[in-house]
């Protein structure tokens, strides 16, 4: 039969359980709020695109988005028309420095728009994996661009 100290400190023992459970238990509550409130990198450029070209008539649909350094290529399509955006990370912001079609999938084009040959290679690889695991209307969409156009920071043609 336990005594009043062996209950007192039975008592202790359990308070402090409790306590360090509920302490981890908010820990992990408060880091996972964190991570869920930055958005990520592929998010942010996504909704650089969209604050230029969504809107409620007619919805911006931004995938796939491939990142290699300070570049991305993101296939987007609006409507019944699509096409691809490569973006360009400056000062940590996401900016479209040129849109296009068929011919942003190519590495002499991006080599052209500032990146190294190998860098393009993997991005063009990457992007073409991406693309795959689309249905086919979606990808078909990415033609309808045309001829690639340089645009600025501010999204006007140069």
């Amino acid at each position: 039969m336990k005594n009043a100290s062996q209950h007192r400190q039975t008592f202790k023992v359990t308070l402090h359980s409790l306590f360090f459970t509920m302490a981890l238990f908010i820990l992990f509550a408060m880091l996972t709020g964190v991570a869920r409130a930055t958005p990520s990198e592929a998010d942010r450029i996504s909704h650089a695109m969209e604050a230029i070209w969504n809107s409620p008539e007619a919805p911006l649909v931004v995938e796939p988005i491939v990142i290699e350094g300070d570049y991305a290529l993101a296939g987007w399509t609006q409507l019944a028309r699509g096409g691809r955006a490569l973006l360009k990370s400056r000062h940590g912001q996401w900016n479209v420095h040129m849109c296009g079609g068929d011919g942003l999938n190519d590495v002499e084009t991006l080599t052209m728009a500032g990146m190294s040959a190998e860098a393009a290679e993997r991005l063009v690889k990457n992007t073409s994996e991406a693309e795959a695991k689309l249905p086919a209307g979606v990808t078909a969409k990415f033609s309808t661009f045309g001829d690639n156009m340089v645009v600025d920071h501010n999204h006007q043609p140069d």
